[in-house]
């Protein structure tokens, strides 16, 4: 695993990889968020871009902070936090895959992302990608010998109202693939709530996109599941803070359900 601390791209006045929040939390439970932050290291110059531009869609999942850092504390449980902009390279697709890294991200030209090598590209995956998945390995690793108990994997995204010029009409969705063991009871619950629009695999599909979880708990048998929240609704603290709460609640009592804490594969 190389050291991100020998990383050319990250200067001595830039904040690791990721950071890692209540590592010592005793619920068998770990919050990831893959697009957590809008930073560029110094080094790469915003790739090109506009201020205004990074604090868009583009450059991160606006709101996933403060749902990530409020769950742990809520449900005192370990968090996993990217630190830099998925702009860079895309935590939650193979570092293979053509929209790992963008050179056009919803129409929007990304100069840093133009003609890069495939030299620059691993450069990226050992600075950014890597380290990153490596320590979500590290955290559940760490649950699951201290606890004795497989643990949970949560992982939170949030999503455009509008994207490519198309509205989304959802509140929050919900994906998953094979395991229902989180997804289902997670979605009957927000159900309950009068005129809350909850998708099932949308906007997004958890059948055809969620590296993190098929990575990290599809592949070991935990349970897991992927949220995106819409944007509007969670881009200031009041209106994260109230999802904090609702997840929380929900979360706790999926938690509690007997057999859910077993590797069981789909």
């Amino acid at each position: 695993m190389p050291n991100p601390d020998d990383c050319p791209l990250i200067g001595p006045g830039d904040p690791p990889p990721f950071e890692t929040v209540n590592p010592d939390g005793p619920t068998p439970l770990l919050v990831t968020s893959d697009h957590n932050s809008n930073r560029m290291p110094a080094a790469l110059d915003n790739l090109g871009l506009a201020g205004p531009d990074l604090e868009r869609h583009i450059a991160y999942d606006i709101g996933a902070d403060h749902l990530a850092r409020g769950l742990s504390a809520r449900l005192d449980c370990v968090a996993v936090l990217a630190n830099y902009s998925r702009l860079l390279i895309d935590n939650n697709r193979h570092p293979g895959d053509p929209t790992s890294i963008l050179e056009i991200s919803d129409g929007t030209p990304v100069p840093g992302n133009r003609r890069l090598t495939e030299a620059d590209k691993i450069r990226r995956t050992e600075c950014f990608f890597h380290p990153y998945h490596h320590a979500v390995s590290g955290a559940l690793n760490h649950i699951w010998r201290s606890r004795e108990t497989p643990p949970v994997l949560f992982s939170i995204h949030t999503f455009a109202p509008s994207l490519m010029g198309r509205d989304r009409h959802w509140h929050i969705g919900v994906l998953w693939n094979r395991d229902p063991r989180v997804a289902v009871p997670l979605i009957d619950r927000l159900r309950t709530e009068p005129g809350l629009r909850v998708g099932d695999n949308a906007p997004y599909s958890g059948k055809e996109t969620g590296y993190t979880m098929d990575r990290h708990a599809g592949a070991a048998g935990l349970p897991h599941v992927v949220i995106e929240l819409r944007q509007d609704l969670v881009d200031d603290a009041e209106g994260a803070e109230a999802w904090v709460g609702r997840l929380a609640g929900a979360l706790g009592r999926i938690l509690a359900l007997d057999g859910l804490h077993r590797v069981t594969h789909y």
